[in-house]
């Protein structure tokens, strides 16, 4: 892989709808940029055409996009995944997307224009399309987690994330792999650095390309208890 100064992870599964549109558009606004990069899709076991058309477009872009594929393991550990290998790489920041189309590239310019000042640059959804029950669930978890680690992370789990390397590297040694919601450890794990600065940026969450298969309230509980129980395995 050639030298690229930002490494782009998205981990995909079952995408095969708007993954074309998500990838291209992102490359597009990427290009925009004075920078070198590079953009990790992480195939998370799809059992659609999203591999095919993955494939299809690397070869497109080789230089610019590099799949990889894997059994499915949990969108967590595969965020877990593309970390792990960004860090393999020279680039010296790391950042986190999501395949759904929710991620808007419009906000890009503003989280490059941060790194000057800061080491972590988390948007911070203030409005959603993805329906009333994600935003409850979301709102719900934020409070449960302040309570539990006495920290306010603001949104934990957004997957719209620009991290500075080495503070990524640090933190991923606080967190065990097996951890499932490897989104919310990680936030928990860069806050608990007091040396690191922060910026928060303001975005707006899309609608998904396609409907969403839902998960159930009582695996949506269920996980967020184990999620709970297991904040104090995040080494301070």
């Amino acid at each position: 892989m050639s030298d690229a100064e930002l490494i782009a992870i998205m981990p995909v599964y079952n995408e095969e709808v708007g993954i074309t549109h998500v990838v291209s558009e992102w490359i597009q606004a990427f290009s925009r940029e004075q920078i070198t990069y590079r953009l990790i899709t992480i195939n998370d076991g799809s059992t659609d055409s999203t591999l095919s058309i993955l494939n299809q477009l690397q070869l497109r872009t080789p230089e610019q996009l590099l799949v990889l594929s894997k059994p499915n393991s949990g969108h967590g550990r595969t965020c877990r995944l593309g970390y792990e290998l960004a860090l393999k790489q020279s680039a010296a920041w790391i950042f986190q997307i999501d395949s759904d189309g929710q991620c808007d590239p419009v906000y890009f310019s503003e989280f490059l224009a941060k790194r000057n000042r800061a080491h972590c640059i988390f948007g911070v959804r203030v409005t959603r399309g993805d329906g009333l029950l994600r935003r409850l669930v979301s709102r719900i978890c934020n409070v449960l987690i302040a309570i539990v680690t006495g920290q306010d992370l603001k949104d934990p789990n957004v997957p719209y994330r620009l991290i500075e390397r080495r503070a990524l590297e640090k933190a991923l040694q606080n967190i065990p792999e097996e951890f499932e919601l490897q989104n919310i450890a990680l936030t928990l794990a860069l806050k608990r650095n007091q040396a690191l600065r922060w910026a928060y940026i303001p975005i707006r969450f899309r609608a998904p390309l396609h409907a969403q298969k839902r998960m159930s309230l009582p695996k949506i509980v269920q996980m967020g208890f184990r999620m709970l129980t297991r904040l104090h395995t995040v080494k301070v």
